[in-house]
């Protein structure tokens, strides 16, 4: 079910690269995961005791997955009837090759469309673990539904269509069903009566989440339904679509032909109409639109920039080094992140090829951050944060980017922490544990082996990156600073190869992955920095190895397994 990866791609990977076939397996990789980890959740629900998961959640989860198999034939039905009529306006065959998968909880028949993540190991305080539908056919419709992974069936065949299949992908389904998973487990039942009702009443409103996922992808398939929803914290949130403020504990929504009509007692009615991509109009005060950015490039379909997600950052999680809160973006600074993001394709070109196709392969959408205080200066961002998260796989979360070209170099060093994240799921590359006793430039902590491996990784990206800009950049000022940013990357990565290289518990592939780091750092060393650019970087590493080594012993700075 999960598919294996071959030596070369493991190379590739080792030396920050990765071809269509290799990104495309990663990407498999953790759609496949995803697809499981929402089967476990619907397994779970089902078998979980009153106490935890009442009866009416589970019929409710059970409703919910019955309003996409809805969605989904619809669109079946439509994709059906575009396929059988040709451009003349005659019926045709189907073509060689247009069958395509269900979308089957069990995990996806063939690779999955689309394009993961990464927390706590690296140099930019990743964050950490988050805190952490369906029914079948049946003649009697007042019986519960148990939600048991079925799969999405379709009229006429098995026609995989993009709206369902789409949203239970998206990277922020992923943190909401590891917080549900949890929240099911046995050791999250508390034992306390009040703490037990408490757990209950979060659960509950957890996993009232997946009907508003499925109102939103019904709206989008044209199915007309009226449920009711379920607010939370003061809005009710339609992925894809946007965010109703309301202070009403639940909502009556009313779909009719792309309108959406809320209802709420006491309160008058909101007409939103949903728009062809991401987003959704109202003239009401009380409604807010998703957004989402251009495509990369002119035929990529458009990016959304998620800040109305509940789940798009750790909930009641510890304060994780460098980075800020979420945040909820004014016209203003939206205008910020499409001024950088419009220079963002051309920038990463610069960097190669490699680094747009890779984007493009693996990026789903970004979450907006706060900007760190101190990072910002006369009304412009000056520096910034940003992370990626294990279980949101194709989400980058950043601040406000304050350029084209440092928007792209975030894109290179976080989707290098998600493409090593999920090459550390497919095969394990090491037995060390997690004592946090590596010397690494980056950081002024000592860090354990696998993040000491990420923030390597990620920077001999960075390095790749930077080298080639100042390789082909044409303007002197822009190739000095290219030159400066590399011969620094290169130099903290070379710092920390030893203790990679010198570990006795890489296992195999492991062992081959440090190898093609360790080839790729010495190939990049063949064109190097000016001499000046050199030294200064030479002496910031010695600099940050003798504060670090003040700070916590030269017993400690390359310690062994």
């Amino acid at each position: 079910m999960l598919p294996h990866l071959p030596a070369p791609a493991l190379t590739e990977l080792g030396r920050t690269g990765g071809g269509p076939g290799t990104l495309a397996l990663l990407v498999r990789d953790q759609d496949t995961r995803r697809l499981l980890m929402l089967r476990a959740l619907l397994e779970a629900a089902g078998a979980a005791p009153a106490s935890t998961c009442p009866a009416a959640a589970r019929e409710r989860l059970a409703q919910d997955w019955a309003l996409l198999e809805a969605a989904e034939a619809a669109q079946a039905a439509e994709t059906l009837s575009t396929r059988a009529t040709a451009t003349d306006g005659r019926p045709r065959a189907a073509g060689a090759g247009e069958r395509a998968e269900t979308t089957d909880l069990g995990g996806p028949a063939e690779a999955a469309d689309g394009g993961g993540p990464h927390e706590g190991t690296d140099d930019g305080g990743r964050y950490g673990a988050a805190d952490d539908a369906s029914r079948s056919a049946s003649a009697d419709e007042s019986a519960p539904r148990e939600p048991h992974g079925t799969r999405l069936p379709c009229p006429a065949g098995e026609h995989r269509l993009p709206a369902a299949r789409a949203a239970l992908l998206h990277p922020l389904l992923g943190p909401w069903a590891q917080r549900c998973l949890r929240g099911l487990g046995p050791a999250h039942a508390p034992a306390d009566a009040a703490e037990r009702e408490r757990h209950r009443r979060e659960l509950g409103a957890d996993l009232a989440h997946f009907s508003a996922v499925a109102a939103a992808v019904a709206a989008r398939s044209g199915v007309p339904y009226e449920v009711r929803l379920t607010p939370h914290a003061g809005q009710l949130v339609l992925p894809s679509l946007g965010a109703l403020h309301t202070d009403a504990p639940h909502l009556d929504l009313l779909h009719r032909a792309g309108r959406l009509t809320f209802r709420a007692p006491g309160a008058a009615d909101v007409v939103v109409r949903v728009q062809e991509t991401v987003g959704a109009w109202s003239a009401s005060r009380h409604w807010t639109s998703a957004y989402a950015l251009p495509g990369l490039l002119a035929d990529d379909a458009p990016l959304p920039l998620d800040d109305l997600d509940p789940y798009r950052t750790v909930h009641g999680g510890p304060h994780y080094y460098g980075l800020s809160g979420p945040v909820t973006l004014d016209d203003g600074e939206r205008k910020r992140w499409l001024q950088a993001w419009s220079g963002t394709a051309d920038a990463l070109r610069l960097g190669g090829e490699q680094r747009l196709a890779e984007t493009r392969a693996l990026l789903r959408c970004l979450v907006p951050l706060a900007v760190p205080p101190g990072a910002s200066a006369g009304g412009r961002s000056t520096g910034g944060c940003s992370a990626t998260r294990r279980e949101a796989f194709g989400a980058v979360l950043s601040s406000t980017p304050p350029s084209a070209t440092g928007f792209a170099a975030t894109l290179v060093h976080e989707l290098h922490h998600a493409k090593l994240t999920v090459l550390a799921e497919m095969v394990t590359l090491h037995h060390s544990d997690g004592r946090a006793r590596y010397f690494a430039p980056w950081r002024p902590d000592p860090r354990p082996y696998d993040g000491l491996l990420q923030g390597a990784y990620s920077h001999l990206a960075l390095a790749d990156y930077f080298q080639r800009r100042a390789l082909t950049g044409t303007d002197p000022v822009h190739r000095e600073d290219a030159w400066a940013q590399y011969a620094r990357y290169h130099e903290q990565v070379g710092a920390a190869l030893p203790a990679l290289v010198g570990s006795d518990q890489l296992t195999g592939a492991g062992r081959q992955f440090v190898d093609a780091l360790v080839g790729h750092h010495q190939r990049l060393a063949e064109q190097p920095a000016p001499r000046a650019h050199a030294f200064r970087a030479r002496e910031y590493v010695r600099a940050a190895r003798r504060l670090w080594a003040q700070r916590h012993g030269l017993d400690v700075r390359h310690p062994r397994d």
